[in-house]
């Protein structure tokens, strides 16, 4: 009998020894996956923060980027996108002005030329220069345990001249009539667009296509990235999207951004968002004074007749286009940048913040060098946090697929001064700015008890109260006790 127990002991041991690593292996699974899924709740209040890994630290790496990674939470960032992080080619790789690197005769001074990030010679690989393969995942899991997603970009356009496809598969590459592959060409003038350093590829071509979106499922199998933002979209097909979307669905939820605004088709079936460039660039023009707060009513309603009800935009004052090729946001925006922030905050859509945005950076990157931001908070950051803390607790900012309303707020000087109200679930927001840099006297349909978020104080309006706003001069109003 005592043989008996002893040996019902040792099997009871055994069992408890095998079940202890299976315990271990479902804690460390269940640790790996605490992010949840990607999912449209998430998109209602989701800041999204482009990385530009070269220029975001004098390293240049991404374990400078990682270590970082936290202090995005204090700004409400929930997905990170980075800029493309792949090889980059070194033939035909771009200098400066109409200069290649082939054009430079000092090896010293080639050096200093790292090409664009959209000259991408393996879909496959990281940029040494950034770091390895286990390095950057890393920066995915370090984003993951803070509660953030991380999308690449994507450039299915074009690859660099050094991408092993040009020797392999010539055929899928545009060609000219004597057969050779070209750089990309507008289709509505026949001409070049300067993209030298790329050759453009053919989509006409079905192995090709193939090709790409394995590489392209790769990132998520075997990296477990978020999501993609698709460089210029809309010169790629609709139907490839469509079909890479149906075989990235088969691995997990991602978050799909599509550099382009239209057509409508572009969203339902392949990318969750798209660019609000029109929006961008009236932004611009009305701190330029050369459109007004009435053209932003207008431009406002004309979104209504081309976007069905859950289609939405990414909303910026910057991205690293526009830095580096049209200005800082001081030099476009001037005194209007902070109205303008805001604005890209309250209106329908997810916000932008792009690296060094948060550390008031008024230089232009150098888009082919290394330069480095100069990380140092000053008025923006605060402003972020604040912007943040609302965009991610406050259902009138809801702005993804089942977005919070927005209605104009009728007021005495049209031309000059923008108000709108969101509205969600019985939850109002108001934003009331003086759209020029002169100041202005108006009345506005509006009465009430309000808080003043940004200035964290009161205002009482009466009825046909007159109020008067400083050049660009906004505010943001909540109902009185609001959070």
């Amino acid at each position: 009998m005592k043989r008996i127990l002893l040996i019902i002991l040792f099997i009871g041991a055994l069992v408890s020894c095998k079940n202890e690593p299976k315990e271990e292996q479902q804690v460390a699974e269940t640790a790996k996956d605490s992010l949840a899924p990607v999912s449209e709740e998430m998109m209602e209040t989701a800041i999204i923060y482009e990385a530009n890994i070269r220029q975001y630290s004098p390293e240049g790496t991404f374990d400078a980027f990682t270590k970082d990674i936290p202090q995005l939470k204090d700004l409400g960032v929930k997905i990170i996108w980075l800029m493309p992080i792949h090889p980059i080619s070194m033939t035909n790789r771009k200098a400066r002005g109409d200069l290649d690197v082939e054009d430079i005769e000092d090896p010293e001074e080639r050096k200093k030329y790292l090409g664009s990030y959209y000259s991408i010679s393996d879909y496959t690989a990281v940029n040494e220069e950034h770091g390895n393969m286990k390095d950057f995942d890393e920066l995915v899991e370090t984003a993951h345990e803070n509660g953030m997603y991380v999308i690449l970009d994507w450039v299915a356009n074009h690859t660099g001249w050094d991408h092993q496809w040009l020797k392999d598969h010539p055929d899928w590459y545009t060609q000219n009539e004597k057969g050779e592959p070209i750089d990309p060409i507008n289709p509505a003038t026949g001409e070049s667009w300067g993209w030298t350093d790329v050759a453009d590829l053919n989509f006409d071509n079905q192995e090709m296509r193939k090709q790409m979106i394995q590489d392209i499922i790769f990132w998520v199998k075997e990296h477990d990235v978020d999501g993609f933002r698709a460089d210029a979209a809309h010169s790629v097909p609709t139907e490839f999207w469509e079909t890479a979307a149906d075989s990235l669905d088969n691995y997990k939820p991602l978050f799909m951004l599509a550099e382009a605004e239209s057509p409508k088709d572009l969203f339902h079936n392949a990318f969750d968002m798209g660019y609000n460039w029109e929006g961008h660039h009236l932004m611009n023009e009305i701190a330029q004074g050369k459109k007004n707060a009435r053209d932003w009513d207008n431009y406002m309603k004309k979104i209504d007749t081309i976007f069905q009800d859950d289609d939405f935009l990414m909303n910026f004052i910057t991205n690293h286009d526009e830095n580096s090729w049209a200005g800082t946001v001081k030099e476009r925006m001037g005194e209007a940048s902070e109205a303008m922030l805001a604005l890209s905050y309250t209106i329908p859509g997810m916000p932008l913040i792009y690296s060094g945005q948060e550390y008031d950076m008024d230089k232009r990157l150098r888009f082919f060098e290394k330069d480095t931001i100069q990380k140092e908070k000053g008025r923006v950051y605060p402003l972020l946090e604040k912007l943040g803390e609302l965009k991610t607790s406050n259902k009138a900012l809801h702005g993804g697929k089942d977005a919070a309303s927005y209605e104009a707020v009728v007021n005495s000087q049209e031309t000059q001064v923008l108000s709108f109200k969101r509205e969600k679930n019985g939850e109002q927001l108001y934003y009331v700015a003086n759209m020029t840099g002169e100041p202005v006297s108006f009345t506005m349909e509006l009465e009430g008890e309000f808080q003043d978020y940004m200035n964290d104080g009161s205002l009482s309006i009466a009825a046909d109260q007159q109020l008067e706003f400083a050049p660009w001069e906004y505010k943001i109003l909540l109902a009185a006790g609001a959070e």
